[in-house]
């Protein structure tokens, strides 16, 4: 923090701030120093801002609490994200001095000869004259396209738009009689010419193209359909159209066929005579014949859902009835030989029993080795047990020391960030040697740092891969274990015991190493909370009391002297 205090302290000079030679650190800085250099960059950032208030701080308590209330006003104003107040000035500790001075520098305004000069002759005017036409247009007020002038049109860009409008198109096809190949060959106008305006083609060719595409969807999602023929098809395409033809009579059959109402035309003798009465006559023939066909239609899904559920019962009786035929087969098949097929299977049994009086001698040949592998197997068990707690023991602290270097490093490389922006922000006349050779220094420092942590994080990767495969191989062990001692179990009291003895094994352990987590996480809080302690401790507290308590005293004699002013008056 000494090279970053030594470089905010000589940018503070350059704004104007009169920091004496013997200040290096942000730590020596007086509060008339920290307001001064405040008042100073707000100044040099926005004006505005910054000219109502006075560098220096007034003798007086109260007025040193507005003038540093109305500071940290400004500094919220100017984007300061962090918590600011009249404290940060009077009684600020070093962190929050450090972080406020940083911003308002950062804010500080290059000077001309930093940002560089315009490109000379064409290019520079080019420039100039394209930044004027964007602020131009930027100060002009969005207006609706139907509201804007013909100067607003050719400024906002919707000089050229017009409306869209289409025109029926027809489109050659293939296929057909010689007539229509020949109409369409030659009597047929293109289709760039069919529409009364130049305008009008392509509104028409999306229109056209829009409703092809979706004929055809429908097409397509109705033919996928089971069993549905293009005949079939074809008559669901015309009952659509019928039942929208309904619809549209439904709603208003005077409207849609544009019969004058009772209020255009004269009414004759008769109410009831005109061209409505036929119209709603068919109108009223096309429901009934509409729910007629609904009707047949529910009566024969439902006929077909009887059928089929009565089909599938069908079939599982027939199902078992095979079974049970193919069974009565076999045995009548056998029946005829009883005696040499009963003495088969009489052979099959004493076979079978040999078998597995031969197969439990087997298994206890080999029972032997097999426990004895199984004890060799918990020797190896608790063995790794214990060094797999060792080394996740290991593997946690460093773990915490990665992320410590981690956080160490990205903060050093935000530091570095906010020194090279700085660094860009000198005037170029200024000797930059020293710096360049201390910010090379810091670079060089957190490449070294970025080394270790890459180090120590490739230990911690391959260490926890070793973690990970003796765990697995762990509880691979004891899935083996496990069972093998279950399937003894139920015959022996001992191996009984063992089982059970495994499970609280099993279970201390998974205790061993949950504790162990509960340890590091305690460790880790105990650690914040020791770096709290160093932060506050660090943050001259009893300096900042000190200088409260004085304030208190001073503001309460002003008090007593403004009232006692008041008596004689």
């Amino acid at each position: 923090m000494e090279e970053v205090d030594k470089i905010l302290i000589h940018s503070l000079r350059q704004a104007g701030t009169a920091v004496p030679p013997e200040v290096q650190s942000v730590r020596e800085l007086s509060p008339e120093l920290v307001v001064e250099a405040a008042v100073r960059c707000l100044r040099a950032v926005r004006p505005e801002l910054g000219a109502p208030l006075s560098p220096r701080l007034p003798p007086g308590i109260s007025a040193r609490f507005r003038l540093a209330s109305d500071l940290a006003a400004a500094c919220q104003e100017l984007g300061f994200g962090g918590d600011v107040g009249y404290q940060t000035f009077l009684y600020s500790s070093e962190h929050d001095t450090r972080r406020l001075l940083l911003f308002l520098v950062e804010k500080l305004p290059r000077d001309e000869g930093e940002r560089g000069a315009e490109p000379p002759g064409k290019s520079g005017a080019l420039l100039r004259a394209i930044g004027a036409r964007i602020r131009e247009q930027l100060g002009i007020p969005w207006v609706p396209p139907a509201c804007r002038t013909p100067g607003l049109r050719r400024l906002q860009g919707t000089a050229h738009l017009q409306p869209f409008t289409t025109c029926p198109l027809v489109l050659p096809q293939s296929g057909g009689s010689p007539e229509l190949q020949e109409y369409f060959g030659g009597a047929a106008a293109p289709v760039p010419a069919q529409p009364p305006r130049a305008g009008q083609s392509p509104p028409a060719l999306l229109e056209t193209h829009a409703a092809q595409l979706g004929a055809r969807h429908e097409w397509g999602a109705e033919w996928g359909g089971p069993g549905l023929a293009p005949r079939e098809y074809l008559e669901r395409a015309r009952l659509r159209a019928r039942l929208r033809a309904l619809e549209s009579l439904r709603q208003d059959p005077r409207e849609l066929l544009q019969i004058p109402t009772a209020a255009e035309t004269p009414q004759g003798p008769e109410e009831g005579s005109g061209p409505a009465a036929p119209l709603e006559a068919a109108l009223a023939r096309l429901e009934a014949e509409l729910e007629g066909s609904r009707g047949r239609l529910r009566g024969a899904q439902l006929s077909l859902s009887q059928v089929e559920a009565e089909v599938c019962q069908g079939r599982g009786a027939l199902g078992g009835r095979q079974d049970a035929l193919r069974l009565r087969a076999r045995a009548l098949e056998l029946l005829p030989d009883a005696q040499n097929n009963l003495a088969k299977l009489q052979l099959l049994l004493e076979s079978s029993s040999r078998r597995i009086v031969g197969l439990a001698g087997q298994w206890e040949r080999h029972r032997g080795p097999l426990l004895a592998e199984y004890r060799q197997l918990r020797a190896l068990r608790d063995s790794a047990q214990r060094e797999s707690s060792r080394r996740l023991a290991e593997t946690r602290a460093l773990l915490r020391r990665s992320r410590a270097a981690a956080e160490e490093a990205r903060r050093k490389e935000s530091l570095h960030g906010q020194l090279v922006a700085e660094l860009a922000a000198l005037p170029r006349d200024v000797s930059r040697s020293v710096y360049t050779q201390r910010i090379l220094e810091i670079v060089g420092n957190i490449r070294k740092q970025k080394e270790e942590i890459g180090k120590i994080l490739e230990d911690t990767r391959a260490l926890q891969k070793e973690i990970n495969a003796l765990v697995g191989k762990l509880e691979r062990t004891f899935s083996v274990t496990d069972e093998l001692l279950f399937k003894d179990a139920k015959r022996d009291e001992v191996v009984r015991k063992a089982y059970k003895y495994l499970a609280a094994l099993h279970e201390n352990c998974a205790q061993l190493i949950r504790t162990i987590e509960d340890t590091g996480t305690i460790q880790r809080e105990i650690r914040d909370l020791e770096e709290q302690i160093e932060g506050e401790a660090s943050a001259k507290l009893p300096a900042s009391l000190e200088r409260i308590l004085s304030d208190c005293r001073a503001l309460r004699e002003e008090n007593a002297l403004l009232a006692a002013r008041a008596r004689h008056a």
